[in-house]
């Protein structure tokens, strides 16, 4: 994995600039312009690990004038909506593990979940309106990534969450250099996208897809984040920007009414939790399945720790059984003689985690539950419609946060993406993690975002490492004192 290590940039700490350029450059991308978001850091603030740099520059940034790590995912991924929108869209969703150390934090020192996925609307016909009658040919999801991250400021965040969506909107406003994990999504479906009317204006130039180099604007997108700054996230769900958002996707064919919207809620729930010597691993709980999954394949690992196939196989087996019947997670994770997966072909998600001095880690997979979810915008808005899961099935979304609950300290936190192979990515990066191993790629089709903090935080901050896979197109941002 390309790696940022706290020890690694005493010499360049003198500069944010230098800090931010090196894994940009490393990976291959071409710098993105941080003039909007860009702020001076003071002493070690934390690190950003995720799957597109420009979102990752975001979450940085808001560390670095002081935010927490709360603050700067959700920061980052309002800003993965503008940069990455095939896999990490307005219209997505997705779930986290959050840590905050202390006895006094929401959640007593204690990790949890948070789930937004994207739902499926109450009808998948035909809708009347206006006396005609709507085809519902791409059933669209509801929208949830914004309520999600409202829900998770609203019990741990510490700045102003309006203030978190303005680089976002910024970029979509301004327009950002096409991220080259977009172009990669672009040319796996640019033929279907381009059949969408607003897409093709969006996505493509002259009939062909946005090159390398291009301008992505999106002015669309950018006035529905404005108004969500100025009025709030209620009027997404409720007020007269959700009633354009239900037509806008009744009109493409994606079924959503704005009582689909008023009624789906995020939740809080318990991580899955897993005993690794002292420290505590939080793994997604189901319907976050991913998670699981990469829990089984983590304690198929304490036991076997070369045997990556057996772990990769339990890990899936579990995930198979509980989308067949459900069932409480301790009880599968115990259970064994599980048959063999017999999962469908599974959709694309992004990563995203980050630290802060404080030690508060978020660890979030995300998705619009296929590359461009349903490939139509709900016009008028700039949001790109996912996929419900009644017409596209879920993808494994896995991420976790590994911490000591004595010290009430930090350790370690993975989020993975790369369909079948994320659960298996999370529990072999989470492993190398707590035994202290240099970052190594995980198995493919699996891709892993990284951060460690070998004497824990709170803390200095040194013997910290953030990293992102090589064979990406992500991030691995920080600073130290």
């Amino acid at each position: 994995m390309r790696m940022h290590s706290n020890t690694a940039s005493r010499r360049a700490r003198k500069g944010v600039a230098v800090l931010v350029a090196l894994p940009l450059l490393a990976s291959g991308c071409s710098v993105p312009d941080l003039s909007l978001t860009s702020g001076p850091a003071v002493g070690f603030a934390g690190g950003v690990t995720a799957d597109e740099p420009q979102a990752a520059a975001v979450a940085r940034d808001v560390l670095a004038k002081g935010g927490s790590a709360v603050d700067a995912t959700v920061a980052g991924l309002f800003a993965l909506s503008v940069t990455l929108p095939s896999r990490a869209g307005l219209g997505g969703g997705g779930a986290c593990v959050v840590y905050a150390p202390g006895e006094y934090t929401p959640n007593k020192g204690v990790a949890e979940a948070i789930l937004f996925l994207p739902q499926a609307p109450a009808h998948t016909g035909p809708l009347r309106t206006d006396g005609a009658i709507l085809p519902v040919d791409r059933p669209a999801a509801v929208p949830m990534l914004a309520r999600g991250l409202f829900a998770l400021h609203a019990k741990y965040g510490t700045t102003k969450f309006n203030s978190l969506i303005e680089p976002a909107q910024a970029m979509a406003r301004d327009g950002v250099i096409v991220p080259r994990a977009l172009l990669r999504d672009l040319a796996v479906v640019a033929g279907p996208l381009s059949a969408d009317p607003v897409a093709s204006v969006t996505y493509f130039v002259g009939g062909r897809p946005l090159a390398e180099g291009a301008k992505l604007q999106q002015p669309g997108l950018a006035a529905t984040l404005a108004e969500i700054i100025t009025l709030g996230v209620g009027g997404f769900y409720t007020g007269f920007l959700g009633q354009r958002i239900a037509a806008g996707a009744r009109d493409a064919g994606g079924g959503l009414t704005l009582e689909d919207l008023r009624v789906a809620l995020p939740n809080f729930a318990p991580a899955v939790q897993v005993t690794s010597g002292e420290d505590s691993v939080a793994f997604l709980p189901p319907p976050a399945d991913g998670g699981l999954a990469a829990a089984a394949a983590f304690t198929s690992l304490q036991a076997k720790p070369a045997d990556t196939e057996a772990a990769n196989a339990r890990g899936l087996a579990v995930a198979a059984r509980w989308r067949l019947a459900g069932g409480d997670a301790r009880t599968l994770l115990a259970q064994s003689g599980l048959p063999a997966a017999n999962l469908p072909a599974l959709p694309a998600s992004a990563s995203f985690a980050v630290v802060d001095k404080a030690g508060m880690a978020v660890s979030c997979a995300v998705t619009m539950n296929n590359l461009f979810g349903t490939g139509r915008i709900a016009a008028g808005t700039g949001i790109v419609l996912a996929a419900s899961p009644v017409w596209q099935r879920p993808p494994l979304l896995s991420a976790a946060i590994a911490y000591n609950p004595k010290r009430r300290a930090f350790h370690a936190a993975v989020a993975s993406s790369g369909q079948a192979g994320a659960p298996l990515a999370t529990a072999v990066a989470m492993r190398q993690a707590l035994a202290g191993q240099p970052a190594a790629p995980v198995p493919d089709p699996g891709r892993a975002n990284a951060l460690v903090c070998k004497g824990y935080l709170p803390g200095s901050g040194r013997g910290c490492v953030w990293s992102t896979d090589p064979r990406g197109a992500g991030a691995a941002l920080g600073e130290i004192p």
